[in-house]
């Protein structure tokens, strides 16, 4: 098994990135949010998990290996693969799978293209209390490996660009993806503007830019493009 990639990334393209290593590129499936912490030319460390089929041998790679375990382990419910527990990272983090899990929430898991109501809640009676809790060391560290790998691109297009490309990845029609980019950059404008909170005084986590991301004129910047999608996907489950 090959458990991680240290090397150069090569080549980065909306459903995976190159990275070359001892001279050999190795082509590594990824989510958008790992993706986002990837830059051309520049080193990069990616957990990984290799899945040999017959007529393929595919590398997915990730930015912690807390989220590579949980990719292996949602593979153990049925009817669920590599592409689907792939798309089930792109919408959740890892803590936020063994909350929705934990709780039972079927309605969260069917957020996730492909996962209707009746395997949402096979995922549920199969993964129960086999995804451990929520606030693990392994989830802890990814999300610090998140922040540490500067997930900010800089302008207002290129996460517009990304988080575009990811919804399309996960099945979601042109159109849909960008009226839920607007919704999104809409809701961060407001909140750049509010000082971070809505307006009715809450903040809207995960919906909002960064402190201290915005461009110029307000807009949402430098923005984590993994943050920018969960908001779009939260958008068009609701939709």
């Amino acid at each position: 098994m090959i458990s991680h990639l240290d090397g150069m990334v090569s080549g980065i393209a909306p459903e995976g990135a190159v990275i070359e290593v001892g001279g050999v590129g190795l082509l590594v499936q990824c989510t958008p949010g790992t993706l986002a912490t990837l830059r051309r030319g520049e080193r990069a460390r990616v957990a990984t998990s290799l899945v040999v089929r017959e007529d393929a041998l595919t590398l997915f790679g990730f930015a912690a290996d807390d989220e590579r375990d949980v990719f292996e382990l949602l593979q153990t419910a049925s009817g669920v693969g590599p592409r689907l527990a792939l798309a089930m990272l792109a919408v959740f983090t890892p803590d936020e799978l063994r909350r929705a899990v934990a709780a039972e929430d079927v309605t969260a898991l069917t957020r996730v293209p492909g996962i209707g109501r009746k395997g949402a809640q096979r995922i549920v009676l199969e993964l129960a209390g086999r995804l451990g809790s929520p606030g693990l060391a392994g989830g802890r560290a990814q999300q610090g490996q998140l922040a540490a790998a500067r997930p900010g691109l800089p302008g207002a297009e290129p996460w517009r660009d990304q988080v575009r490309a990811g919804l399309l990845n996960l099945g979601w029609q042109a159109r849909e993806a960008d009226q839920a980019i607007a919704a999104v950059a809409a809701d961060a404008l407001a909140a750049a503007a509010d000082g971070g909170t809505t307006a009715s005084g809450g903040t809207t986590a995960g919906d909002r830019t960064p402190p201290g991301r915005g461009t110029a004129n307000g807009g949402p910047g430098e923005a984590e493009v993994s943050v920018m999608l969960r908001a779009a996907l939260r958008k068009l489950s609701r939709a």
